[in-house]
């Protein structure tokens, strides 16, 4: 399984940004999908979850009701719809992909893309 994320760049504090994630894969409903994010000099920590069908969805406190996952499995994409963006947002941003497990630990995901950089600017 090959991860790509992209959609990252700089935007204003309250502005918006949408992060895709391709997945080669030939059974890409079979995973679910998870974004985390990594700000320099911290841990990577979850961001959010979506089920293998789209049906179930987990958010971090930090960003419910400002971000929205959401997943086409037509197209092998995830998608991270961040609103509402602050300072604090800035960082790399990782998709990952797990069969089983905690959703919000990342130790339960089975791969990784290479990350996509999120800067906001007050």
């Amino acid at each position: 399984v090959q991860l790509q994320a992209s959609g990252g760049g700089l935007v204003q504090a309250g502005g918006s940004l949408r992060l895709s994630c391709a997945a080669s894969v030939r059974t890409f409903s079979n995973y679910g999908m998870g974004w985390f994010r990594q700000a320099p000099g911290k841990e990577r920590g979850f961001v959010a979850h979506i089920s293998w069908g789209g049906g179930s969805t987990l958010y971090a406190d930090a960003v419910r009701g400002r971000f929205t996952i959401s997943r086409d499995n037509a197209k092998n994409t995830v998608y991270l719809q961040m609103d509402s963006l602050k300072p604090e947002d800035t960082a790399v941003y990782y998709c990952a992909a797990r069969t089983g497990g905690r959703p919000d630990k990342s130790g339960s995901y089975d791969y990784w893309g290479q990350g996509t950089l999120v800067t906001v600017s007050s």
